[in-house]
């Protein structure tokens, strides 16, 4: 299955590889913002057997890990950087000997330094897709931000950009740049905006969907009473009640539309993204040869018919289930 990244032009497959996870353990102000523990060398490996399954989009950014993800991906694809389309994101700032984040610098002069930077933790002379990851950042910011953007471009150091934002009002800033070419939202069967992804559409652009397994929700893996370790980001998850407690529950009901036709829950997951729409792109996060493998073997199963869109659409109502963001 193949995509187009907006109106980059650029061809990548219609699933990617988020890179966040494999950027291991950091924190800010004592508060994890890793996915727990990693192993650098199954890590490569991991980004590797993507490419050999056809997953050509890899997705990570400046701050993950406090630079070591973009690390990891320089040293996963050394040898077959042609194969794959990067796409890294700036804003957020960071120590990497501490490993922690330290806030945002939105400004024009961080954009250059961060995408230099960027550039030599990739080992590579462009990077395909550079996006802005302070979400809620204020609009003027973005529109500041264009410009330097549009002469990157032109300087050859990045093909195209876009914002990281679930907010359409942010993103019509970005799409007004002739190079913009994606918007990442929050996206997934539980979660997400409709206006951003409509704007996405309207304006010609990728949506490429963080967060499309709702951080392992959507699964299936969880149960109630379920803790995860004190340096994973979602730690902190009450399983047992509130929001995340109906959540598994919600996904309990899905299951059985969501391993139709063979899938498991992660695969029925992604291709109710593919049957959104026309412009999604996933890019489910990866840490293990076994994760990618169940990721990418979504695409020879396709989109969800319209028949089993309109049962998930149901299950959801009888749930009680509001879809918004919450993990």
């Amino acid at each position: 299955m193949k995509r187009t990244l907006g109106r980059s032009g650029i061809d990548v497959s219609a699933l990617g590889m988020g890179c966040w996870a494999i950027g291991g353990p950091y924190t800010h102000q004592g508060s994890p913002c890793g996915w727990g523990d990693t192993d650098d060398q199954e890590s490569v490996r991991t980004v590797r057997r993507a490419l050999d399954l056809g997953v050509t989009l890899f997705d990570t950014a400046a701050c993950y890990g406090a630079g070591h993800s973009e690390r990891i991906l320089g040293e996963a694809l050394a040898g077959r950087r042609d194969e794959a389309v990067i796409a890294t994101k700036f804003g957020h700032v960071f120590d990497e000997e501490t490993r922690e984040a330290l806030g945002d610098d939105p400004s024009p002069d961080n954009l250059r330094r961060s995408c230099e930077s960027s550039l030599g933790r990739l080992r590579t002379d462009r990077i395909d897709l550079l996006q802005f990851h302070c979400g809620g950042a204020d609009p003027s910011v973005g529109g500041e931000l264009v410009p330097t953007l549009e002469a990157l471009v032109d300087e050859g150091k990045i093909r195209a950009y876009g914002w990281s934002t679930d907010d359409p009002l942010r993103l019509a800033v970005f799409a007004r740049g002739p190079r913009c070419a994606a918007v990442q939202q929050q996206l997934n069967v539980l979660e997400g905006n409709a206006e951003t992804l409509a704007m996405a559409e309207e304006q010609d652009l990728a949506s490429l969907n963080r967060g499309p397994l709702a951080k392992g929700l959507l699964t299936g893996k969880f149960r109630k009473g379920d803790r995860l370790p004190e340096n994973d980001v979602r730690h902190r998850w009450d399983t047992d009640s509130g929001v995340i407690g109906l959540a598994i529950d919600t996904v309990d009901a899905l299951r059985e539309v969501l391993t139709s036709d063979g899938r498991t829950p992660a695969q029925g997951a992604l291709a109710w993204l593919w049957a959104r729409s026309p412009a999604t792109i996933p890019i489910p996060g990866a840490k293990s040869v076994a994760q990618i493998e169940d990721n990418a073997g979504a695409m020879a199963k396709g989109p969800l018919s319209a028949a089993q869109m309109r049962q998930i659409e149901d299950i959801l109502r009888d749930a009680g289930w509001e879809r918004r963001r919450f993990a």
